[in-house]
């Protein structure tokens, strides 16, 4: 019987992904990766705990860490998620706050561009007569005969959740918690989410906008995460439930029961976390991951073991390149980890438009039907597809030859959706598939590096999900970069990433001050609230003090501009002026890095201060694999196959490596493949894969 074993479930567009590790070994128990069920997701983690985990497995486990979609699922208008009927409070004449929006058009120059429709409709949108002044003072009492009107409202409507934003109510929130109160007094099993303990800032179209994303998404993370916590009761398994947050930490299944705003990107961010651990336990200052699934790529950069974050985000919005495009969504004011995403996945689907252009993307073929590969049903062709007539995909099947695939199928679609109206070949067609797709892609890599004014040469790239590893070493040579790692188990990589992860709180306390009108000791004071507000939450969730830390930052702009950048603290001791003026030249530098330049001699405000309150859990080690020589061994050359590459035009008769056999040391010269159970890895001509003690693989630019 294994002594503690902790199980990272990790649920994406196509697979589920689920790894057990031994937490005192390092020991990968079970990797296990099974097809999404989209409409139910928590079929297939059911599927797996019933059929797929022993008695004594189950007993063993001690923590339970997740990624899901379901927020982000239900906002993009998923079937079976219908959203709950939601009612909007508001102080009176702000009942339109949602809808007027800021003065953002997606598309300058289309006229006919229809914004996303409010989250809630106006006739759940409802005013109350009170009113605060921006110093927290009240103006206008709270009018109670509106509180009782409401309250009819609310049971006529059968109203199942209810969002509370009052303006100014950042700086006091008296006015929102007296219509909690009143609320939880006449409706027993009411969701209640008000803007002062969602999103403490000003920008009141922004704050309303995520407290009633929030208040739209209670109703349905809580059922899912009881429907959770009763398929681990079934299964004997008492471990508690974490969630990832966007903001690459974890939480308790019971805090994100309150705050469900904060998992909308919680599976993307699983694996740039994995990628922080990775780049700290190899000691890389500048990492790039690059994750490429069934649906989407995604990249994101860790700079000196720190992870890049944003607290912009717009929920369903329109991805441009990439990008996503401001005023398409819903403005969400969290920490969200700064990722670009593009929907170039394995199941992209690949089609002609109608220029007779080739096309890949952005709709995928999912888990189902799939590709075409997957004899499904699937008919369109999808990257997959072209990769396993390139010869690149194992023809006899995936996930160790367990998840059969028909080869004929994909050439068969290709022929028929791509080669027919443009008059190519199979191969010239698939050859094409790729190069679009590792077109798209590099415009993500471009964006977290380039754009924020990083170059990518000095970055290593760790390439990961099911498919990243057979595209990275392309888009490496297309960005200059010379190094690319991949980790022992790609393909579960992010759900291994929820193993390395720690339990993370987000405070936000508004300021809005100049510096030079800020009290060093005073500021300091409202940082070590923020942190006595962290150590209560860590300390009901069971962390001791000792393993309890607390990282400051604070969001900074020039006087009169419209947003500000977010400035990491942890190198100032608030004690005195100096130590603002250090503060000031963190933010010139921060802003010159991000925008080109800086303005030295403009007054700079503090807009916001944030503490991050985390609790570390104990990581599992890596485990060291046996050490061989630079020749692989026999046993792990399962053969050759002819493998297309650019290099020569044509295809090669290229060895193919069982990776669960490679050792320490062993050096593979490209062209090269190696096979694994949840992901290939494609080594070109010209660079060279070097496996560490670890079994980590190391490609570099010869």
């Amino acid at each position: 019987m294994y002594v503690k074993l902790s199980i990272g479930i990790d649920i994406g567009g196509t697979f589920t992904d689920i790894i057990v590790q031994n937490k005192e070994t390092g020991e990968i128990i079970k990797r296990i990766k099974v097809s999404t069920t989209p409409k139910h997701p928590e079929n297939a983690i059911m599927d797996v705990f019933k059929g797929k985990l022993t008695k004594e497995e189950k007993e063993a486990i001690q923590q339970i860490y997740h990624a899901t979609t379901i927020a982000t699922n239900a906002l993009l208008g998923q079937v079976h998620l219908e959203l709950p009927k939601t009612v909007l409070i508001t102080t009176k004449g702000f009942r339109d706050v949602l809808e007027i929006g800021r003065q953002r058009r997606p598309s300058l120059y289309d006229f006919f561009f229809d914004r996303p429709k409010p989250v809630i409709p106006r006739r759940f949108r409802l005013e109350v007569e009170e009113r605060m002044n921006y110093k927290g003072e009240v103006i206008v009492p709270i009018n109670q005969s509106d509180l009782e009107r409401i309250s009819e409202f609310i049971a006529r409507e059968n109203v199942k959740s209810v969002a509370v934003s009052f303006l100014h109510s950042y700086a006091n929130p008296r006015h929102e918690q007296i219509v909690k109160q009143y609320l939880e007094q006449h409706h027993k099993n009411l969701y209640i989410s008000l803007s002062s303990e969602v999103s403490p800032e000003h920008r009141e179209f922004e704050r309303t906008s995520t407290t009633a994303i929030n208040a739209v998404l209670m109703p349905i993370v809580s059922r899912y995460i009881n429907s959770l916590e009763k398929i681990f009761a079934e299964n004997n398994v008492k471990a508690p439930l974490f969630i990832m947050q966007s903001n690459g930490g974890v939480s308790s299944a019971e805090h994100i029961q309150k705050l469900p705003v904060s998992i909308i990107e919680s599976g993307p961010s699983a694996g740039v976390v994995a990628t922080r651990f990775l780049a700290e336990f190899l000691g890389l200052p500048n990492v790039i991951s690059f994750d490429m699934g069934g649906t989407t790529a995604k990249a994101g950069t860790v700079i000196d073991k720190t992870i890049s974050l944003t607290t912009e985000y717009e929920v369903g919005g329109e991805v441009h390149s990439g990008r996503i495009t401001k005023g398409s969504g819903y403005p969400v004011r969290f920490p969200f980890v700064d990722l670009a995403e593009i929907s170039s996945g394995g199941g992209s689907i690949a089609w002609v438009d109608e220029g007779n252009a080739l096309r890949v993307g952005p709709i995928s073929a999912g888990a189902d039907p799939g590709p075409a590969c997957y004899g499904k049903g699937g008919e369109n062709p999808t990257i997959t597809d072209a990769n396993l007539v390139l010869g690149r995909i194992n023809p006899k099947g995936l996930l160790n030859e367990t998840f059969p695939i028909y080869p004929h199928l994909s050439e068969k679609s290709i022929n028929e959706k791509i080669c027919k109206p443009l008059d190519l070949s199979v191969v010239e067609s698939a050859l094409g598939i790729i190069k679009i797709a590792n077109m798209n892609m590099s415009r993500i890599l471009r964006i977290v590096t380039v754009e924020r004014g990083l170059d990518p040469r000095k970055f290593v790239m760790v390439a990961f999900g099911g498919a990243g590893p057979m595209h990275a070493c392309s888009l490496a040579e297309e960005l200059g970069i010379k190094e690319v790692l991949i980790p022992e188990a790609p393909g579960l990589f992010s759900a291994m990433g929820l193993l390395f992860t720690d339990v993370m709180h987000t405070f936000v306390k508004s300021i809005r001050r100049k510096i030079d009108e800020v009290n060093p000791g005073e500021l300091n004071k409202s940082f070590e609230e923020l942190e006595s507000k962290g150590n209560r939450f860590l300390e009901e969730e069971g962390f001791s003090s000792e393993n309890v830390i607390h990282q400051r930052l604070a969001d900074l702009r020039y006087s009169g501009q419209g947003f500000e950048l977010l400035v990491p603290l942890s190198d100032i001791n608030l004690n005195d002026k100096d130590s603002l003026l250090y503060l000031r030249k963190l933010f010139d530098e921060k802003h010159k890095s991000v925008y080109g330049y800086s303005m030295e001699e403009e007054a700079v405000e503090i807009v916001n201060i944030r503490v991050n309150s985390i609790g570390i859990i104990k990581k599992p080690v890596l485990r060291k694999i046996k050490q061989g020589n630079a020749k692989p061994p026999k046993a792990a050359l399962k053969g050759h196959r002819n493998v297309f590459f650019e290099q020569f035009n044509d295809f090669e008769k290229t060895p193919v490596f069982e990776r669960a056999r490679l050792e320490a040391g062993n050096v593979i010269e490209g062209p090269a493949i190696i096979e694994q159970y949840d992901s290939t890895v494609v080594i070109p001509p010209n660079w060279t894969g070097h496996i560490d003690a670890f079994g980590i693989i190391h490609i570099k630019r010869v």
